[in-house]
């Protein structure tokens, strides 16, 4: 791991001894600390879940296009409104 900011943080978690003994001889296969090994995975997993949660790439023209779409009226959606007028389940009483 590349980083140098100092490790101050602490995370604890609880696992199955079978969960445990799997990191444990993962760790060893990969030459690294069971602490080591646990972060850099925790960490590779979630820069793959994270990126187009935080950020996305747009040229000019597909900027242009977002910014049109979220300004654009809504557009009408009778389904919805006629869903939205009915009485709920909880409004009826029962579940039919």
């Amino acid at each position: 791991m590349q980083n140098t900011e100092t490790r101050k943080e602490k995370l604890d978690l609880r696992l199955t001894p079978s969960a445990k003994r799997a990191l444990q001889v993962a760790a060893l296969a990969a030459h690294r600390s069971v602490s080591d090994f646990v972060l850099e995975s925790a960490l590779a997993r979630a820069e793959e879940t994270l990126p187009d949660r935080q950020r996305f790439g747009l040229s000019a023209a597909q900027w242009k296009s977002f910014q049109a779409a979220l300004s654009a009226p809504p557009r009408p959606a009778p389904r919805l409104a006629r869903l939205l007028k009915k009485p709920s389940v909880f409004e009826r009483g029962s579940i039919r």
